[in-house]
């Protein structure tokens, strides 16, 4: 019998429907659990379906499909209740097979059958400016738990990481390097506020030196400065001061790339490769992985932003205003046209982005899925119009959005800018409270919620946190079945018809949805379904392990039980599994 006894009561409202009223026989058949023990273990509205185009009542339609259902050992009781609903209770045995199921397929319980649709999951993908830090470490868990949850489910998964491996941003970066370079060599020039100030790119232009004495370093300060307009002072806040640092900044840029010449390359590649190397190691050891890690500046290499770009052209979603080119956008529904090559013939992040979607769309994907940060909602309808303007179907992509978390320490937020170097990393983080911890309370919240942080809370040892709290149900079943010592096949042999009281049978139906909540997390792109899931099938284990013993005389009674516990045991295991999170056997 399956996990899932849905499918029994489904087959058995089949057959009674097909007596009732055969011309409605494919009527979708609803199944619900519940939420009062009182109503049974199953309901279902059939009979409210069918009373408007039978014409009949729902409370007499509910009664005949009952005395048309096939008997059934499984059902111990059915009943009419309310307007029409139809409540099953089901037969002991029927609730305690999940056992059984667990025992005979393992890991494999709860594993979707194969969807034959291929999935491409985009997230982090942060700029390689600095280390990822606390925000970008909740995308990435979000990004691999679901991942994992989907894949789980039955889904072909890519998981990628775009690489902003091309435009000023990275421009900003190697300069920021090459200046901090230069001032090992007595060169001294002031240092833009709006660069990137972390004590990493000290760091690298340390790390350049070493490697390469003075090679970079055959200028003085006032090559390197000329030409740029004036810092104004730092108290100043206002529009035109910041448009004048940005100036500044841009001027510096334009001076490193003329007097490195062929070296400038170098310079902007080590940046590049030092970052993101340390951000790949990074998601590594935070048990985070790609299968492709997309570079932004192949979509130029390749011509494919141009080929964008020139598409979008000449279906006439393209004009020409002041020398740059505009994206209809507002016509797909966007507050603004978008530029997406300026006069000066760059083109725009946002034409690189057209070119990337594009990319996806000829990969052959099903489904596309972008985990962005909530800060870009407001480019999902560019985004989305910019597809459809290239005669793409938009219901392929899906946006994910997710909150940054803020941290608290000592009761204080903690700021996390780049460009200021004022941040926590991930690896900070994951250090003080363990990967476990960190990968669990990231997906404690829907995507798109505010998450505050509990430092103290990941670190304790106790049933508030939530990770332990899971974990020591594992650790707890590990220790007794230890204790038994006994080979973990006899348990496939132990009489079920022992687990009779309300804690035991709690249990088993906590086991039985699981199935279904692996498909409905993989559906809402929800792994914190399967967070609060483990949560209180946790609480489940724990209330029955402190009101039963495990290790009673009984021989049949104790293997029923540790049936029973094993099968908590693979449940969470496989679980904590799709979150990234460890299965301790002792703590």
């Amino acid at each position: 019998m399956s996990a899932d006894p849905k499918v029994l009561l489904a087959d058995l409202l089949k057959a009674a429907l097909k007596s009732v009223a055969p011309e409605l026989a494919d009527t979708p058949i609803l199944l619900e659990r519940p939420k009062q023990a009182s109503h049974g273990d199953f309901a279902t509205n059939l009979a409210l379906q069918l009373a408007k185009p039978m014409k009949r009542n729902p409370r007499e339609l509910a009664a005949k499909l009952l005395a048309e259902l096939p008997a059934s050992p499984l059902v111990a009781k059915t009943e009419v209740a309310g307007a029409g609903f139809i409540n099953f209770t089901l037969a002991t045995a029927a609730k305690t097979a999940v056992v059984s199921e667990v025992l005979a397929k393992g890991a494999a319980f709860g594993r979707g059958e194969k969807k034959n649709v291929k999935v491409q999951v985009e997230f982090v993908s942060a700029n390689p400016t600095g280390p990822l830090h606390v925000g970008h470490g909740r995308g990435a868990a979000y990004g691999a738990s679901l991942s994992d949850v989907l894949e789980f489910a039955g889904y072909d998964v890519s998981r990628e990481y775009y690489v902003n491996d091309a435009g000023r941003q990275m421009d900003i970066l190697a300069l920021s390097t090459w200046l901090r370079y230069l001032a090992f060599f007595g060169i001294e020039v002031a240092f833009p506020p709006n660069a990137y100030q972390g004590d990493y790119v000290v760091t690298m232009g340390r790390e350049m030196r070493d490697a390469h004495q003075d090679r970079f370093a055959r200028f003085t300060a006032a090559q390197v400065t000329a030409g740029t307009p004036g810092l104004p002072p730092v108290e100043r806040k206002d529009d035109e001061a910041k448009q004048q640092r940005e100036l500044h900044l841009d001027a510096l840029i334009s001076n490193a790339k003329r007097l490195l010449g062929e070296d400038y390359p170098w310079v902007h590649g080590f940046a590049l490769n030092e970052q993101l190397g340390d951000g790949r190691e990074d998601l590594q050891e935070f048990g985070v992985r790609f299968d492709k890690w997309f570079s932004e500046q192949s979509l130029f290499d390749t011509g494919l932003v141009e080929r964008a770009v020139t598409q979008l052209e000449q279906q006439g979603h393209i004009y020409v205003q002041n020398g740059a080119k505009w994206f209809r956008s507002t016509a797909f529904g966007d507050e603004k046209d978008r530029v997406v090559q300026r006069e000066n013939g760059l083109y725009t992040y946002f034409a690189s982005d057209i070119a990337y979607h594009l990319n996806k769309y000829e990969r052959g994907f099903d489904r596309i899925i972008d985990i962005w940060g909530a800060d870009h909602h407001g480019y999902i309808p560019r985004v989305k119009g910019a597809i459809a303007a290239l005669g793409l179907p938009t219901e392929k992509l899906n946006v994910a959005l997710v909150q940054f978390a803020v941290l608290y320490r000592d009761g204080q937020k903690t700021s996390m800018s780049t460009r200021s170097g004022e941040f926590v990393t991930l690896r900070e983080l994951r250090k003080e409270v363990g990967n476990d911890a960190c990968r669990f309370f990231y997906v404690l919240r829907k995507s798109d919620q505010h998450l505050d942080f509990d430092l103290d809370l990941a670190k304790s040892q106790s049933n508030e946190n939530p990770v332990y709290y899971v974990q020591y149900a594992h650790a707890r079943v590990c220790s007794v079945l230890s204790q038994w010592g006994g080979e973990r096949e006899e348990l496939a042999q132990a009489d079920l018809g022992q687990l009779q009281n309300e804690r035991e049978l709690a249990l088993c139906a906590s086991l039985s949805t699981f199935p279904e909540l692996v498909q409905s997390a993989a559906a809402d792109y929800a792994p914190h379904q399967i967070a609060f899931y483990l949560k209180d099938l946790a609480a489940d284990f724990h209330s029955w392990y402190n009101a039963e013993r495990m290790l009673v005389d009984d021989e049949a009674v104790k293997l029923a039980r540790l049936a029973l516990a094993e099968a908590v045991r693979q449940v969470l295991v496989s679980g904590l599994a799709v979150l990234g999170v460890s299965a301790p056997e002792s703590m």
